[in-house]
């Protein structure tokens, strides 16, 4: 059985809202061993594992998830995920400065809470075996 690492429970436990939001991010980029390509990795492999359609990676929940990330709709990730076809914008999020950090790892863990309680609420409603989805 895969054993998640702190970071990954954290993530997840946001998701479940077993961790408020706001505090849960925190507690993710306060981590002493943060890492923004290693957070910027696992949001956008759960986010991609968490939208059903894998062609375009484009459903209503993800369109959805981007109208209501808590930022500011003129923020430069926010504008790049409303633009273009999602791989395209993953790619543009990897390229910005680091000033733009914060912002892009709060889009994306908005968007997988968002694409992945879907899922479990449909998807999985009945069980899934997603180990993740059983955290307490």
């Amino acid at each position: 059985m895969y054993i998640m690492s702190q970071q990954e429970e954290i993530i997840n436990k946001i998701e479940q809202d077993k961790i408020d939001f706001d505090p849960g991010l925190q507690l993710l980029l306060e981590d002493p061993e943060y890492n923004f390509r290693r957070l910027f990795t696992t949001l956008t492999n759960y986010i991609f594992n968490a939208i059903p359609e894998k062609t375009h990676y484009n459903t209503e929940t993800y369109q959805n998830a981007i109208k209501t990330i808590p930022l500011k709709p003129t923020y430069t990730p926010i504008v790049l995920l409303k633009r273009f076809p999602t791989r395209i914008s993953f790619y543009r999020l990897a390229e910005l400065p680091e000033n733009e950090y914060k912002k892009i790892i709060t889009s994306l863990l908005w968007i997988f809470k968002i694409t992945d309680t879907e899922r479990r609420n449909t998807e999985c409603k009945n069980g899934c075996g997603h180990f993740w989805h059983e955290l307490k």
